[in-house]
């Protein structure tokens, strides 16, 4: 039996070192005193700057720009990707030890190499099937310049650019910003649609497993009508935790909506998955909160379904439709337990059923 944890929604302060919220009085210079016997007149610098709503700061620091080469990623599954280039050379394909894969139609499994050389950026093609392209031209190995347009195969495009660092981390956090889900800061569902897609073709390929659990939070909508949607918030982020801390390296998590979260499990099996399922059930199974004086409990109902069971001919959204099916099954029979091809795994305290 695992502890279980537990949570206090009430009496949310905010810490300054945390959030970065700090009183606007705390910032204010102290105010100063009159001298005896003089009037302070308001027309004064001295007294408006008593009265001043906005501190003084001091002018902004020097900020050290160095510049540094990137690829980004501008059509397909991946865009909007980014990717800097070092003393290390970065190849791009198709192929998991890639420095950037991507699993793209007409992408070879080691594509092209963009390197650094005392005389500055090149990129090269490593024998790929559709070419490597920099503007119109197909190349072989070719110099780079900022701005250049790559093209690899016959749609992927990226762009090399020498930009400086706070560029590069803007561009970064935008990026984030558009995968990741703001709450939870897990994936999200805009980013479940192309890892999807790029997963079942990439196992198809290589003749590979694939899992999918879809994972529904039992009672969430009680928690927001009893307690409040702040509290509702904390328990799906206490909840996105307990998920990822039972999964391995290798697997996805996302928020696909609400109280649905998916778990993308790339080299799974069905029984493994099950497992895994069941695993995960158990990490939200022993997740206690307390909220205005009484204890909540958090438990979830998955459903379960792998690549094997999905027709060759099918879309990708098929599996995700086959765990959603059977998630629903799962909370058919009383929530909080497991609903995949082999079985219905039920809580500790009952006996499985057979589908």
């Amino acid at each position: 039996m695992q502890p279980r944890t537990k949570i206090d929604f009430e009496d949310v302060k905010l810490d300054p070192e945390e959030t970065g919220v700090v009183p606007i009085a705390s910032t204010l210079p102290p105010p100063t005193e009159p001298a005896p016997g003089a009037a302070a007149s308001p027309n004064t610098p001295e007294s408006a700057a008593c009265h001043r709503d906005t501190p003084l700061l001091p002018g902004p620091l020097p900020v050290v720009r160095t510049p540094r080469a990137t690829l980004t990623v501008l059509t397909g599954l991946h865009a909007g990707r980014l990717i800097s280039i070092d003393v290390s050379p970065v190849v791009v394909g198709r192929a998991g030890d890639t420095d950037l894969v991507i699993d793209e139609t007409g992408v070879s499994r080691h594509h092209a190499r963009v390197m650094r050389t005392t005389e500055g950026f090149y990129v090269e093609d490593l024998g790929s099937v559709n070419g490597t392209f920099v503007g119109e031209d197909r190349i072989t190995v070719a110099p780079l310049v900022s701005g250049a347009l790559l093209q690899l195969g016959p749609r992927l495009q990226m762009r090399f650019a020498i930009i400086d660092a706070v560029d590069e981390a803007l561009h970064q956090q935008l990026y984030d910003s558009s995968v990741r889900d703001p709450l939870t800061q897990i994936y999200n569902r805009r980013y479940l649609e192309g890892r999807l897609i790029s997963e079942v073709a990439r196992a198809r390929r290589g003749n590979s497993e694939l899992a999918l659990l879809m994972v529904d939070v039992d009672s969430l909508k009680a928690i927001n009508d009893a307690f409040g949607h702040l509290a509702g918030d904390r328990a799906l982020r206490a909840v996105a935790s307990r998920i990822h801390r039972a999964l391995r390296v290798e697997d996805v998590l996302v928020r696909f909506g609400g109280d649905e979260f998916v778990v993308l499990a790339v080299g799974t099996n069905s029984v493994d998955a099950g497992q895994l399922a069941e695993r995960v059930r158990r990490a939200v199974e022993g997740l206690h909160m307390s909220a205005r004086g009484r204890e909540v409990r958090i438990t979830a109902s998955i459903g379960v379904a792998s690549l094997t069971e999905v027709a060759v001919n099918d879309e990708p959204a098929a599996l995700l439709a086959t765990a959603d099916m059977r998630m629903y099954r799962a909370k058919e029979l009383g929530k909080n337990r497991v609903s995949s091809v082999e079985a219905v795994t039920k809580t500790p305290s009952t006996a499985a059923e057979q589908t």
